[in-house]
């Protein structure tokens, strides 16, 4: 069963009698749906609705959460959530040098639990609709395929923040924390949920991740994806002949529409909605000279 062990991730854990009120009044994922041995994705927001951390969040005993999340943001990220603790009771603290390891597959939770460690935390990834994903937290240091992990986010069309997109610079929408289970519509007011509901009911999301394929390998991460010379969007994790990619829908189908071809620099390339996504390409789309 293929697994990779992640070096680059950080654990913080927010726990005491406040912890979960305080933390769902200002993240976006709604802490109420959140069972017990699960990881859903979530974001802390700016007030205008831009994406300033991401994460993944599990239930760590009654009073008590995990949050995952990039190591070179973890202690910014903590410092945030100190600010808006304000007077409640929730204890903050980041875990040094966490062992953080993915494994996937049909049988990733019996047979192989063993080669991951006994001790272990393990938590079912929500992120993934189509294929078993699950997060260990301790147990073994192997590596792993990394690429392998890589391949498998890319074909499911997961984003995460720095290999996909900058902090600040997305929308919860942009990356598909509305269709991974990152918002909750349904609860209560967090930080920047005005922005992020408006879009919502307004449907006026109109950046958002799609798969890149090409017939050539694609050219670097960031790489800005055109048509007849004006940017769509650009490429997020690249793996030779797929990658992510945020670009604008609208303007995505207009070009497919005339037939004008999407370029990264001299690469053509062919844009997908991931299979498992409720979004689609909108009706109305933006001018063929626009596009």
């Amino acid at each position: 069963m293929p697994f990779a062990l992640l070096k680059d991730r950080a654990l913080i854990s927010v726990s005491g009698p406040d912890a979960e009120h305080f933390l769902q009044n200002i993240l976006t994922t709604d802490l109420d749906t959140l069972d017990p041995g699960e990881a859903k994705p979530g974001a802390l927001l700016s007030p205008q609705g831009k994406i300033l951390f991401d994460f993944l969040v599990s239930r760590a005993g009654d009073d008590g959460f995990r949050l995952e999340c990039r190591a070179d943001i973890a202690d910014d990220f903590v410092r945030r959530l100190m600010l808006y603790r304000l007077r409640a009771k929730a204890d903050i603290t980041k875990q040094d040098q966490p062992l953080v390891t993915i494994m996937w597959g049909d049988d990733s939770t019996a047979s192989h639990f063993d080669s991951i460690g006994a001790d272990s935390t393990s938590l079912v990834d929500a992120r993934f609709r189509d294929v078993a994903v699950r997060r260990f937290y301790g147990g073994s240091a192997e590596d792993g395929d990394l690429d392998a992990w890589l391949g498998l986010r890319i074909a499911n069309g997961i984003a995460e923040s720095g290999s996909d997109y900058a902090l600040g610079d997305a929308f919860p929408h942009d990356v598909l924390l509305d269709e991974t289970g990152g918002v909750g519509f349904k609860k209560g007011c967090y930080v920047g949920q005005e922005v992020v509901s408006r879009m919502q009911h307004r449907g006026t999301a109109r950046r958002r991740v799609l798969i890149a394929s090409a017939d050539s390998p694609l050219p670097a991460p960031g790489t800005e994806l055109t048509v007849a010379g004006r940017p769509v969007g650009a490429l997020g994790s690249v793996s030779g002949r797929t990658g992510l990619a945020i670009a604008r829908i609208d303007r995505v189908k207009a070009a497919s529409d005339v037939g004008n071809k999407i370029m990264a620099t001299d690469v053509p390339v062919t844009l997908a909605i991931p299979a498992w996504a409720k979004f689609s390409f909108p009706q109305d789309t933006v001018s063929a000279e626009e596009a």
